[in-house]
């Protein structure tokens, strides 16, 4: 009796050891992710790019495995609170990616900052996501940093001293980039000679052109989506305008090539990055391994995604311990660390990255330089 007794005692406390031994060799990071809902596409593509990007560097830090944990926002901001909640109380991570979309990330936001669990979101780009915070932090660069990157690469790079904007209105993000890339544009010794607007759906782009070409710009700067873009660039050719047209990452969809044909070629806009051309080892590898796999180019959110993985894998082996507080200090130190599009360093909670700047050749985006705004 005595030696069944000893025997289950010594299996439970091996049991237990086992377990506690796993347990400490275990690393986990939360996944708070559009999985469903109306931008599950988002999230779905940060996912695959997280874990593509996890074949090429692994998934150990420290001597110790790195486990995702996954749970599923459904694109709601009150499902992303309670997804935060769950990953930091029950699931117990030190750290967490997502989610993809502004709004949910300011509902996260108070969340991690409340518990001390950093958060990174792959593509939020608003600026009230990381303002005042020292828990939340972005793996891509704010339209502010757009802007300034195409007015410096209008001055310098084609040597433009002119230029004129047409903006849709109806969107908060083409309005922002007009504004900065106005600002930006004037204090580097620019004029801006006509500020003209539209509206999302418009067909007719006739009045506000021809008062662009009275003005004779040297460039015609588009902050807009791809429609409006490509319907502009048709209209402009056929008045005759032959001067540059600059544009900014609502241009890169295959769409515009279909819609605006011939008249969008020869048009440059500034990218988050270019999946033809990686800007280092592990940007190469990562188009590589997914051309491979899926038979195509990859896209910004699962690479964007995958940056996220990146700096807090860095984070975690600079900060020598999985503690949220230390990875969280480790985050804040990033610099000039190679990811996926490029290299990134972190300040005040925001990417610092090269913002890539293409032109339309032969029907398709060929990369032209990087540049930083200074």
């Amino acid at each position: 009796m005595k030696k069944a007794l000893f025997a289950t005692l010594l299996a439970l406390f091996l049991a237990f050891s086992v377990a506690f031994v796993g347990a400490q060799e275990t690393i986990r990071i939360g996944a708070n992710l559009e999985m469903t809902g109306a931008v599950a596409a988002y999230g779905q593509m940060i996912w695959e790019g997280i874990n593509l990007v996890k074949e090429i560097v692994g998934d150990e830090v420290l001597g110790k495995k790195v486990e995702l944990v996954l749970v599923d926002n459904k694109s709601d901001k009150v499902e992303a609170a309670n997804a935060a909640t769950r990953l930091i109380d029950k699931e117990k991570v030190v750290a967490m990616i997502g989610p993809a979309i502004s709004g949910s990330m300011l509902a996260v936001g108070p969340i991690c900052e409340e518990k001390q669990v950093p958060v990174i979101s792959a593509t939020a780009t608003n600026p009230l996501v990381t303002q005042g915070k020292k828990f939340v932090f972005r793996a891509c660069f704010l339209d502010p940093y757009q802007a300034a990157a195409a007015a410096q690469f209008a001055i310098e790079d084609l040597n433009a001293t002119t230029a004129a904007i047409l903006s849709d209105v109806a969107q908060d993000y083409c309005v922002a980039l007009g504004n900065f890339f106005k600002e930006e544009f004037t204090k580097r010794g620019g004029t801006i000679v006509s500020e003209q607007y539209c509206k999302t759906g418009d067909q007719d782009f006739s009045a506000q052109l021809t008062t662009i070409m009275n003005a004779n710009p040297d460039i015609l700067y588009v902050p807009n989506y791809y429609t409006e873009i490509a319907l502009i660039c048709r209209q402009a050719r056929d008045l005759g305008f032959e001067g540059i047209i600059l544009s900014a990452d609502g241009a890169d969809a295959p769409e515009l090539f279909s819609i605006g044909g011939d008249a969008v070629e020869g048009i440059y806009h500034t990218a988050i990055w270019d999946a033809t051309k990686g800007l280092n080892e592990v940007g190469q590898k990562y188009i590589d391994l997914y051309r491979e796999k899926y038979g195509k180019d990859p896209n910004m959110f699962g690479a964007l995604g995958a940056d996220a993985y990146l700096i807090l894998l860095d984070a975690i082996k600079r900060a020598g311990k999985a503690d949220p507080v230390a990875i969280r200090d480790a985050i804040e130190d990033t610099e000039n660390l190679d990811v996926v599009t490029g290299k990134v360093t972190i300040e005040n909670g925001d990417a610092v990255k090269p913002v890539v700047v293409r032109k339309v050749e032969g029907g398709q985006f060929k990369f032209v330089k990087t540049v930083v705004p200074y």
